[in-house]
């Protein structure tokens, strides 16, 4: 732009008094870089009293009524009636509310950088908050879920039988295999270590014993609760967030049906029937894994195996893992669930909810186990 043009644009009349000041022609951001520079420049030089003519303004937009707010001043854009009778309504209008948004713009002032030690306590205050908030929204859904259960209970006619069967087959059918292979290597591994350690001691015939125990009081249920957590809580929180996302559940409730008796309870009683099944197929598979390997490796048979196995463990220690699993198989799918709740619309949050069940519901599942362990080891159990 020119100087020519920029005389068009901005023309100054000082020899007056009070000093003119005509701005004419087309005050757009395309005319910013040039105007800007020169309205900074004049407005410290400017008298309180001078006087401005608008009436020859071209295209204005938000840029150029930026500079012209600039120019003008704050206080005399609220005279703009006064002293620019002739400017149209909507251009006063504009430049009154570019006026009020700079005014209410306050810059955000330098943040200094915390120390170690503060955002340390920071990290550990909002963690804690965190767990807190995660505590109490898990005992109210609880509480919601065994208050549908109660409500359903006497009335067959509101069971979902069709949703039970379905996340029945999809949550323990379909989980067999991948159960029964980790189990069965988990306990070859166990039978093949625990026989290099024991051997040692001339001890290899523990080797039963320590699959054993291990199997039916321990890794059965929670290898089996730590892929249900994984499969399955991710799973129900997917769909229902899925369903949450596409207002699916805002439609269920504006039908004056229940979204907790309709979602969440086929899935927490299908997984409460199979979970158990699927600790029962891993203890199983695991102690044939002890089996493969001390047949190969100690010259036990599995007649000798399944004979020591008889007569040194105890039939509580099976209840001991099977009392664990419906436990288990609750908090997981009410966990699941739960985080599909929570949901808030969008794609980024169902992947955040679902990576957030799975987390949760193995933490959870390893804190009962842990507890649950020193329980019983208390009582003698």
């Amino acid at each position: 732009m020119t100087e020519q043009t920029l005389a068009k644009l901005l023309n100054i009349d000082q020899t007056i008094n009070p000093p003119h000041i005509a701005a004419s022609g087309d005050w757009v951001l395309a005319h910013y870089a040039h105007l800007e520079p020169a309205v900074s420049a004049l407005q410290p030089q400017l008298l309180s009293n001078a006087v401005f003519d608008l009436s020859q303004l071209g295209t204005l937009d938000t840029a150029g009524a930026t500079l012209l707010v600039k120019l003008i001043g704050k206080e005399k854009v609220l005279e703009l009636e006064r002293i620019a009778p002739t400017l149209p309504l909507e251009r006063r209008i504009l430049l009154q509310t570019v006026s009020a948004a700079l005014q209410d713009y306050v810059a955000s002032p330098v943040q200094h950088q915390p120390g170690i030690v503060t955002e340390l306590l920071a990290n550990i205050g909002k963690s804690v908050e965190s767990f807190w908030q995660n505590l109490v929204a898990l005992i109210g859904f609880i509480g919601l879920t065994m208050e549908a259960l109660f409500a359903t209970l006497l009335r067959p006619a509101r069971w979902r039988m069709t949703s039970l069967v379905a996340n029945l087959q999809q949550i323990g059918l379909n989980a067999v295999p991948i159960i029964a292979m980790l189990t069965f290597m988990v306990g070859a591994v166990i039978a093949f270590l625990g026989s290099t350690v024991l051997s040692t001691f001339g001890a290899s015939i523990f080797t039963v014993q320590l699959v054993a125990f291990s199997f039916l009081r321990e890794f059965a249920v929670l290898l089996a609760a730590i892929l249900m957590a994984g499969r399955t809580a991710s799973a129900f929180t997917a769909q229902i967030g899925l369903m949450k996302a596409n207002e699916e559940i805002d439609a269920i409730q504006a039908m004056g049906l229940n979204p907790v008796e309709l979602l969440v309870l086929p899935r927490v009683l299908a997984l409460l029937v199979a979970l158990p099944m699927m600790t029962f197929i891993g203890m199983i598979s695991g102690i044939l894994g002890g089996i493969v390997v001390c047949a190969l490796t100690l010259d036990i048979s599995p007649t000798m195996f399944l004979t020591i196995m008889q007569n040194s463990v105890g039939f509580e220690h099976f209840w001991v893992g099977m009392i664990k699993a419906p436990v288990f198989a609750f908090l997981i799918a009410i966990i699941g669930c739960l985080e599909g709740f929570k949901v808030s619309g969008s794609a980024e949050s169902v992947g955040e909810h679902t990576t957030s069940s799975v987390v949760h519901s193995i933490f959870v599942v390893i804190l009962l186990d842990a507890v649950a362990a020193l329980f019983f080891m208390e009582m003698g159990w």
